[in-house]
């Protein structure tokens, strides 16, 4: 071993072990030295210290509850501007009225009387719906209100005309409006009859033209309206207008007699032209089981157009009473007193028909 050749580190070595006199580390000496060495490396972001668990059960403080702002209250008064705007001076009270209304029907706060009659429905949307009619499109004039008895029974007896009974809604309404009380109404068999029609009748106050009815409502003190052509009075030819049909059998004078209530006619004149009657097809009326399917002038040459009613000018008069509690008991049962009566009430009306007709300047104005 002493004579072993001692070659010095970094010092040129034999051919082919690094004696091209390098000055950079070789590959082996870099390997080793980044296993040894530290290299400079990026300092590592400081974590946030996590927080303590909160107990369970145990109720924060209240400044550390967020606080939620209050929505921006509703614009009533914006809402009561509009209100008025759109209904008048008496818009908030029609709303209140309304609204009282709904609370009522969803509740079942109303009361329907034993002959079906709904007096808050009537009041608040069937009159209602009916008086724009009345008032704008046929301009009703009335005269003879201080004749309808303030309280207690009455019969109103009126005239029938017009194709459709347009005639009675009227006068429904127009009692309701000028002596503020409800009319109960003598109706047809076929008005209860007809789907619809008939439970809409009977809320509206409309009960069966009979005695009996009549004399019930009549003897508990109720306004009563009949119209006693009937059928041949709305169905007359336009021919034959204001000429009053036959007032039936009296038998509405019957009830007056046995419950002892005055007698008001009531003349109407404008209601026969709303619809003129030119024409009837009788072959479908009978296939139908109703009176007449009437023709006029635009019906049925314009379909539901000719269901328009035309805007004529109405006059209403209601005329002095007849009174009825003067006859001798058992009056009711005497044809002739009860026939002597009927045509009384038949004359007056027809004779202030052809007095409102000369008053009238025209058929639409």
């Amino acid at each position: 071993m002493a004579d072993a050749e001692v070659i010095p580190i970094g010092t040129g070595g034999r051919p082919g072990r690094g004696s091209g006199r390098r000055t950079t580390p070789s590959a082996a000496a870099r390997a080793l030295a980044g296993s040894s060495s530290k290299r400079r490396r990026k300092p590592a972001r400081a974590k946030a210290p996590e927080a303590p668990p909160e107990p369970v059960g145990v109720v924060p403080d209240a400044e550390d509850i967020p606080v939620l702002e209050a929505p921006a209250a509703f614009d009533f008064a914006g809402l009561e501007r509009v209100v008025r705007e759109l209904f008048g001076d008496e818009g908030e009270r029609r709303v209140a009225e309304w609204l009282a209304f709904l609370r009522r029907r969803l509740s079942g706060s109303y009361e329907v009387d034993e002959f079906g009659y709904d007096a808050d429905l009537t009041d608040q949307v069937l009159l209602p719906l009916l008086r724009p009619m009345a008032e704008k499109w046929f301009r009703v004039d009335v005269r003879g209100v201080e004749n309808i008895p303030s309280d207690g029974g009455a019969l109103i007896v009126a005239n029938h005309s017009g194709t459709m009974p347009l005639d009675g809604l009227v006068t429904q309404l127009i009692v309701a409006d000028h002596a503020h009380r409800p009319l109960r109404t003598l109706a047809a068999d076929l008005v209860f009859q007809t789907p619809f029609v008939g439970e809409l009748a009977r809320k509206g106050g409309a009960t069966l033209a009979s005695n009996d009815d009549a004399e019930r409502l009549l003897g508990r003190g109720d306004l009563v309206g009949v119209w006693p052509e009937g059928f041949k009075g709305i169905g007359k030819p336009f021919s034959e207008r204001y000429k009053l049909q036959r007032f039936g059998r009296g038998g509405f004078v019957s009830a007056a007699m046995r419950t002892g209530v005055p007698i008001v006619p009531c003349s109407i004149v404008g209601a026969e032209e709303i619809y003129p009657l030119v024409g009837n097809i009788a072959s479908l009326a009978r296939l139908l089981g109703v009176p007449y399917i009437p023709i006029t002038p635009f019906f049925p040459l314009l379909g539901p157009l000719g269901l328009i009613p035309l805007p004529s000018k109405w006059l209403i008069e209601f005329g002095e009473p007849i009174r009825t509690d003067d006859f001798p008991d058992g009056a009711a049962d005497d044809p002739m007193l009860v026939f002597n009566v009927t045509d009384q009430v038949r004359e007056t009306i027809q004779q202030t028909l052809y007095t409102l007709l000369m008053q009238r300047r025209s058929v639409f104005f």
